[in-house]
């Protein structure tokens, strides 16, 4: 047994030594190939670290940039709140300084406003007519200035009572010597050297286009719609300078969705340095204009430079704003209605016309066609040329420029047919004289100044001081003129005190160029010292006071008359067109001036300088004073020959020949037999009804067709064959006596009041009649197609007595002005639109008026109104007349002849003519501003009259029958028509001034042939 145990224990032993040999050989083998798989496990691990550390190392970098990308994230969202913070800060400070801006504007127009309703109290009532005003109480002195107001064609007439005016009897005059000094000044400032001094004005290219950037359509219409979606309550605030005579004002200029607003800076050193005389007369530095009173705008230039704009308003006034570039011209002009230029030139509504060059409106407008057509006046078309030039009463630098037309002022008489009466307008004023001719030719051709270009003349022929010479007797003019002469007028031997003097200089005096100012062909009121002024003793011992006049002058309105028919007579009318090429025209610049002798200082030339380049201060600002010193030229219109006028022979040959045409016409008898007491001849083509509208004492009114086939007799075109045809066609429902319902005005009439022709008013439209004489102290508007009532106004305290309407303008819109015995006139407004009185439909139960005008005391008899004027001149039963703006002030009383009262008709012209009839055949013709110029008396007593278009001839009829023809001005006799058969009770003339209608006491109306021609000046001694 123990030897089993050993020999299993030999076999284990051998097993286990076996075993031991087997486990060393695997351990062996494990060793060798764990080596080589440790190996490459490590080998693997090694790459699958190098692989982990890749993976984590762009994790992390995707990591960081994610975490930097969300850090500048936040960094920059929160510098974009921290930025919108800021902007909403500025802007709230903004909107708040303009907030600010905008109620101490409000409370300066606001102080101004009551200053000014103030001082119109205190006129009405302390008046001569007011309530505390006696009627034999007059002012020791009654100061005058010139008024703002505009007609159509840019004339200011109108006087105005001055509560600032004095004698300015503090002032003295100049003395010789002081000039002396002046005279080194102006040569210091011609001799500095230009800023360009390579520019020659005579060879600058005259078809450069100076116009304001951007003009093409796209970017037009994509900015106006841009302008149109501004929101907000300020649409546009920038810098800008208000641009008055005298004065130039720095401020801040605002523009809201419906309005414009100018505050000045009273901090800004040079406006503390205004003379408080100038500002007194400066109206805008703290204005307000609304968007409804805009009609047209105007790109300006101010210092030569395309910088400014001009808004005229629908009280006829103007404001120049310049704004800091071109630029914010273009935003102000987009910000602003699309108006254009105004409906006057033919041109589109809309701002690029506002924006567009002169050049280019000139091109544009028909005015040159009509002109040429002769279907407008020479004053109205350098006038327009002057407009569309950039010339502006509102910079005195740019005045408006007319020509010098006569060359005769020291005969006994003047004869307008004579070619030596007139100045040779084909040459600039410095070169009529062949002796200063060649001076100035001279001193171009021998130029030796290499800094500044050669010219003919330093300074151009129209400068703020040439403007204020000419008007220095009126204010505010005179005001300014001291101003701007430390406080002195002139010496009286060089104070422009008579026009030959004036005349004689302009042709030797080698310093003196000056054209005329439009004034000189309308405004007789600047040739008179009203004011009383001091302005010395001439050498030869004579007082400087009222202008002396040419021999052939009587009064400062004749000279003014006779200057202006020598504007527009046949000779000046085949020349004018050759000083427009030298003004405005080819001859302005380049070689054509040269030639004609017309080269002035190249500092007066528009693009002559860029004050935006100069960056010197001190530089600019002399510049600037040099630009101001020599005046600024037109802008250039056009660069060919202006075309001539055509000749009048040429355009209607009929009106020079004796046409042997019989006085009446035609004569129609209504079957009322009822006295025709109001006559309306609105008889335009274009009205959808062009009538003669009647109405008689019974009040049965009429509406008879008018045939204009007649009224072109003479015109080219004209046939006999229309001759049969009769101008007038009565009333069918009146021809065939269906008149009882839609032809009868029935409404109960005070018993007291007389029907008369000032009862009526017939729209020009001839649509509504309006009457008056109402027991319910009411005037009425009734429909002239259907007969019914359409409207009640009420107003007055007592019984309506008279009616007047103004000329209508587009639309039909008009004023209406009722008088009452009340002693009071209402203005009213007639929507032409609406076909109502007043503007809001929704309230034409109850209408307001515009206007109230006092000063009558007793029952107002009559009553004319002119909107073109904005004169209301009215009469009281037994006097006198009263003259009232359509803003309510009273001006003035007219002045007739001593025992001269009880005024019964009043007619007034847009040319100024105020024809007034009294009692027992007295007439009374006064000027604009209240000057009886002629007066005569007729055996006749007068129940009609009218003024012709052109407010030169008056037309007359009464109790015998007779119309006679007067020539306004004078109240000269120029024809007599035969007497007809009964009374004359109305009148009126038909719209081509050839027909004259008349309503008879016999219930008839006759038709007269009227030719104001035949009675013309140069038809009766040229033709």
């Amino acid at each position: 047994m123990l030897n089993t145990l050993f020999t299993a224990a030999s076999l284990l032993n051998t097993r286990a030594g076996h075993r031991r040999v087997a486990c060393q050989e695997w351990q062996n083998s494990i060793q060798k190939n764990a080596g080589l798989a440790f190996i490459e496990l490590i080998n693997e691990g090694r790459l699958l670290c190098h692989a982990m550390k890749d993976h984590v190392v762009r994790v992390a970098n995707e990591a960081e940039f994610i975490l930097n990308r969300q850090r500048a994230e936040d960094v920059h969202k929160h510098a974009e709140f921290e930025s919108n913070c800021c902007q909403y800060a500025a802007e709230r400070r903004e909107e708040e300084k303009m907030c600010d801006h905008l109620i101490g504007a409000a409370k300066h127009r606001d102080h101004v406003t009551a200053s000014q309703l103030r001082q119109k109290i205190v006129n009405i009532l302390t008046n001569k007519h007011g309530a505390w005003g006696t009627s034999g109480q007059r002012p020791p002195h009654d100061f005058w200035r010139l008024d703002y107001w505009e007609d159509d064609l840019r004339r200011r007439r109108r006087l105005i009572r001055n509560p600032l005016g004095s004698t300015h009897s503090d002032v003295s005059c100049k003395t010789l010597q002081e000039y002396v000094a002046d005279e080194d000044e102006l040569v210091k400032l011609k001799s500095s050297p230009p800023l360009f001094p390579g520019q020659s004005v005579a060879n600058q290219n005259p078809e450069t286009e100076l116009i304001l950037e951007g003009d093409d359509d796209s970017a037009g219409l994509l900015q106006e719609k841009e302008a149109d979606n501004l929101g907000g309550p300020v649409v546009l605030s920038s810098p800008a300078q208000l641009v008055a005579p005298g004065l130039v004002a720095r401020g801040t200029l605002s523009i809201t969705g419906s309005e414009i607003y100018f505050e000045v800076d009273e901090d800004d050193p040079a406006f503390k340095g205004v003379s408080p005389k100038v500002l007194a007369y400066t109206e805008g530095l703290h204005g307000k204009w609304m968007f409804s009173e805009i009609r047209a705008i105007f790109s300006r230039r101010h210092l030569l430079q395309n910088t400014a704009m001009e808004v005229f308003m629908a009280n006829r006034t103007s404001v120049l704003f310049n704004f800091p570039d071109q630029a914010t011209v273009k935003k102000a002009v987009h910000s602003l209605p699309r108006v254009g230029v105004g409906t006057s030139y033919g041109l589109p509504q809309d701002r690029r016309a506002s924006l567009a060059s002169p050049r280019q409106l000139f091109k544009s407008s028909n005015m040159t066609q009509r002109w040429q057509r002769r279907e407008i006046s020479n004053f109205e078309y350098l006038m327009f040329l002057n407009t569309i030039a950039g010339r502006t009463y509102n910079d005195l630098n740019q005045y408006p420029l007319f020509p010098w037309v006569l060359a005769s002022y020291d005969s006994q008489e003047l004869d307008l047919t004579l070619p030596a009466n007139f100045r040779d307008l084909s040459k600039p004023i410095g070169a009529l004289n062949p002796k200063r001719a060649a001076f100035f030719a001279e001193r171009f051709e021998s130029w030796a100044d290499d800094q500044t270009p050669p010219y003919h003349y330093p300074s151009f022929c129209s400068t703020a001081a040439c403007a204020l010479h000419w008007l220095v007797r009126m204010e505010p003019f005179t005001s300014l003129f001291l101003s701007a002469n430390d406080d002195k007028f002139d010496h009286p031997d060089r104070i422009f005190s008579s026009i030959a003097r004036s005349w004689r200089n302009c042709q030797r005096d080698t310093s003196d160029v000056r054209e005329l100012i439009p004034e000189f062909f309308y405004l007789p009121e600047m040739l008179v010292n009203s004011n009383g002024y001091h302005l010395g003793m001439r050498e030869d011992g004579a007082a400087v006071g009222d202008v002396d006049l040419p021999a052939w002058a009587r009064t400062p309105e004749d000279f003014v008359r006779i200057n202006r028919m020598a504007l527009e007579s046949e000779f000046v009318s085949c020349q004018l067109h050759q000083w427009i090429d030298l003004l405005f025209g080819y001859k302005q610049r380049g070689p054509e001036a040269v030639r004609a002798l017309n080269v002035f200082h190249h500092l007066t030339y528009e693009g002559a300088v860029s004050l935006d380049a100069i960056a010197d201060p001190l530089t600019r600002e002399a510049t600037e004073a040099q630009i101001r010193s020599f005046g600024q030229t037109p802008s250039h219109l056009l660069i060919e020959p202006h075309p001539p006028r055509s000749s009048a022979m040429h355009l209607s040959p009929l009106m020079f020949k004796d046409q042997l045409q019989q006085d009446v016409i035609m004569v129609l008898k209504f079957p009322s037999n009822s006295p025709v007491t109001h006559v309306a001849a609105n008889t335009l083509p274009h009205l959808a009804v062009p009538a003669v509208v009647t109405v008689t004492c019974s009040r049965l009114f009429a509406v008879n067709r008018w045939h204009n086939t007649l009224g072109l007799r003479g015109a080219p075109g004209y046939s006999l064959e229309q001759a049969h045809h009769l101008p007038i066609e009565m009333d069918p429902l009146i021809a065939n006596g269906a008149a009882s319902n839609k032809r009868q005005i029935t409404d109960l009439v005070d018993q007291s009041i007389q029907i008369s022709t000032q009862c009526f008013v017939v729209t020009a439209d001839n649509r509504y009649i309006l009457a008056c004489g109402f027991w319910d102290k009411s005037f009425r508007v009734y429909s002239s197609e259907t007969g019914k009532l359409t409207q009640i106004v009420f107003g007055h305290w007592d019984v309506v007595t008279c009616l007047a309407r103004s000329e209508s303008y587009i639309g039909g819109d008009c004023y209406i002005v009722s008088g009452s015995r009340d002693a009071t006139l209402l203005l009213w407004y007639w929507s032409g639109r609406h076909h109502i009185i007043g503007d809001n439909p929704v309230n034409g139960d109850y209408p307001a008026p515009r206007a109230v005008l006092t000063g009558h005391d007793q029952e107002v008899a009559c009553v004319a109104v002119c909107a073109e004027l904005g004169l209301v001149i009215s009469g009281a039963k037994d006097g006198p007349c009263l003259v009232h703006t359509i803003t309510g002030d009273l001006l003035r009383a007219l002045e007739a002849p001593e025992s001269w009262r009880q005024p019964r008709l009043i007619s007034v012209s847009s040319e100024g003519h105020c024809i007034v009839y009294y009692e027992r055949g007295r007439f009374c013709n006064f000027s604009v501003n209240g000057k009886l110029l002629a007066h005569m008396e007729l055996r006749d007593s007068t129940r009609a009259m009218v003024l012709s278009s052109d407010g030169h001839n008056l037309a007359t009829g009464g109790d015998n029958g007779v119309v006679q023809v007067w020539q306004a001005c004078s109240l000269k006799p120029l024809y007599v028509y035969p007497a007809c058969d009964a009374a004359i009770r109305a009148m009126d003339l038909s719209h081509d001034q050839r027909t004259l209608i008349t309503g008879m006491a016999s219930g008839s109306i006759v038709a007269f042939n009227i030719d104001f021609n035949r009675w013309h000046y140069e038809h009766q001694h040229r033709y």
